[in-house]
């Protein structure tokens, strides 16, 4: 009986992720993104593809991290060999270093514009073409109308968006599946080695759709995402919390 009301609960969540456009496909379907716990918070314990994913940079530091953190979920979205489109419109990617994080920039389309609302419209476009793996945006403003936009453009192509919102003037909601707020840690280095230690991030999920939010320290290693510290019930106060409360 137990048995027979858990399947009919696990029929009726993914029933609502499909009408939320953020359905979880068959395994054989799906991608791996090598989140690790982080998984744990998602819908279904998967990293939500063909959704538009919103990150928070209120600095520099913090712009930079996000892009790495970023380009580390891409190593896993372009097994596929498709390309990438990246846009934007005052560039933070470093495509050299891409390959630290296991990408190969040779699989990147990069535009530059010079106005934001060019920008907007060309990763709109971008995100309509199911020939790409993912669209990676860089911008400042979005409001709710826009970003519904997109939502319906990934829903129709399946294609992944990133959106690293550098220096947004409001912080509004949008109908993004998630926001994040990824801010650099200090590495760690491998006990007794000399140099520079391996990728970290304080990562901090503000809001994701049927998952749990949560904030972790993690590196990059071995081509995926390990958990050095999770805090995911107690937070550090992130300068969009400072600056709602």
């Amino acid at each position: 009986m137990q048995s027979l009301k858990n399947d009919k609960i696990e029929i009726l969540r993914k029933e609502i992720l499909d009408l939320q456009g953020i359905g979880v496909r068959h395994s054989c379907e799906q991608l791996n993104v090598a989140l690790g716990p982080i998984l744990k918070h998602m819908p279904g314990g998967i990293f939500p593809t063909g959704a538009v994913h919103e990150f928070l940079s209120a600095s520099l530091e913090s712009a930079a991290a996000t892009t790495g953190f970023i380009i580390a979920i891409l190593h896993s979205l372009m097994q596929s060999n498709k390309p990438c489109l990246w846009v934007s419109s005052c560039q933070v990617a470093f495509p050299p270093g891409m390959k630290l994080l296991g990408a190969q920039p040779d699989k990147f389309i990069f535009i530059n514009t010079e106005k934001e609302k060019e920008a907007l419209w060309a990763i709109e476009e971008g995100l309509k073409c199911a020939s790409l793996s993912a669209v990676v945006g860089e911008i400042n403003n979005l409001d709710f109308k826009q970003s519904r936009r997109l939502q319906l453009a990934v829903e129709k192509s399946n294609v992944t968006g990133f959106l690293n919102r550098l220096f947004p003037q409001s912080i509004r909601p949008t109908a993004c599946v998630s926001r994040w707020e990824i801010r650099p840690a200090s590495s760690r280095l491998p006990a007794g080695l000399p140099g520079i230690g391996l990728p970290s991030w304080k990562v901090d999920l503000q809001k994701i759709r049927n998952g749990r939010t949560g904030s972790w320290q993690i590196q990059w290693s071995d081509n995926c995402f390990k958990v050095l510290q999770s805090a995911s019930l107690k937070v550090e106060s992130s300068f969009y919390q400072t600056a709602s409360a």
